[in-house]
């Protein structure tokens, strides 16, 4: 049977096979075969069909220039740039066809091919434009030189939306954020569902209606350009994929701090569970490879108690968490908490406690 340390060192090495791990500690990603051929087999018809309006169009290119089909000769010339024109955009979308299924196919992360399609279908549109271009234009001079005046003006007419587009191409390279990962930029707060050419869309965490960690029904898209003028924060760095989190309440003066800080850290550390520490510990080791000092990582929750202007002693309890649970790691500390002190009267008093011969506490007027 292998030692608990054997097991401990396999499961760190499975970590660092994820892609985001690996291109957080070295900027590289890894390619993971699939084993499944179905994505291929049903894009089959479909590249068939483009197959066949290629050569079809190859034909006509050749008859046309042969002179074989009943057209005029004026009009000869232009029929065989259209037919041209056809079958080199169908070339062009039956192997961006190709390409994406077999990108899917190779790669395991969805983030990755998601991008990819993104790029791959953005390279079909210009070369599908380049193609065009060509047919309207037969002197590729003028045709430049006619491009690059409406680019000059369009380019300041759409400064924004060029802005945002080197915006994504910035997302892409750089990943200030991927599709899944949850962030803060600017106010907004929530999790990324989609980043597009010319924005990103969020889905709403809080909001204005809501005090707690729970979506808030809306979503949200800014402009890709916002990620040169905001920060961003990315509550999903692969490396250390927890937040620190805190949970507060109020006691007084006569309560027992010692027996309160024991049991709060007593059921915080067996409501998170061995297995939360174990991963800590886990990600901890991965952080030794990192300029992060991994010993100021620590993976069981403390408690700090200190002096409120209210009167009353505020219990903080700090622990690690993942961010997208929270709030419901929250809730069910708090609940947990409060049911082990409120066993013990004697001991801990809450604001609304009576102390020595049932005589209410003052109330502090501000809670904080």
């Amino acid at each position: 049977m292998e030692s608990s340390e054997h097991i401990e060192d396999k499961e760190i090495e499975d970590i660092k096979k994820d892609e985001k791990v690996q291109r957080a500690l070295i900027e590289n990603s890894i390619v993971v075969q699939k084993d499944s051929v179905d994505a291929l087999e049903k894009e089959a018809p479909l590249v068939g069909i483009t197959a066949i309006i290629f050569l079809v169009c190859g034909a006509l290119y050749y008859l046309l220039g042969w002179k074989s089909l009943p057209i005029s000769s004026m009009y000869i010339p232009l029929a065989q740039k259209i037919v041209l024109a056809i079958m080199l955009i169908s070339l062009v979308l039956m192997a961006t066809r190709l390409l994406k299924k077999v990108f899917d196919r190779k790669i395991e992360n969805k983030t990755t091919v998601f991008n990819f399609n993104r790029i791959a279908d953005l390279f079909a549109g210009l070369l599908i434009l380049v193609i065009v271009l060509s047919l309207l234009f037969a002197n590729w001079y003028a045709a430049m030189v006619s491009f690059g005046i409406v680019s000059l003006i369009l380019g300041f007419a759409l400064q924004n939306l060029i802005t945002s587009f080197f915006g994504w191409i910035y997302i892409l390279t750089r990943k200030p954020y991927e599709v899944g990962d949850r962030i803060r930029i600017g106010s907004v707060f929530g999790d990324i569902i989609n980043v597009g050419y010319l924005d990103t869309t969020l889905w709403e965490f809080n909001g204005d209606y809501l005090s707690g960690d729970h979506p808030s029904g809306r979503i949200i898209r800014f402009a890709n350009s916002k990620v040169f003028s905001e920060y961003v924060y990315n509550y999903s760095w692969p490396l250390f994929p927890f937040i620190w989190n805190e949970l507060s309440f109020f006691i007084s003066y006569e309560s027992d701090f010692k027996f309160t800080t024991d049991t709060v850290k007593s059921v915080v550390e067996k409501e998170i569970g061995e297995a939360m520490v174990r991963r800590v510990k886990r990600f901890k080791k991965i952080l030794a490879d990192t300029p992060v000092d991994e010993l100021d990582v620590n993976e069981y929750p403390s408690v700090i108690l200190s002096a409120n202007p209210n009167t009353w002693i505020q219990v903080t309890v700090r622990y690690l968490v993942e961010p997208k649970n929270s709030g419901r790691v929250k809730n069910k500390l708090f609940e947990a908490v409060m049911a082990e002190l409120k066993k013990n009267p004697k001991k801990v008093f809450f604001p609304n406690s009576k102390i020595k011969g049932d005589e209410p506490m003052d109330m502090p007027q501000k809670m904080g």
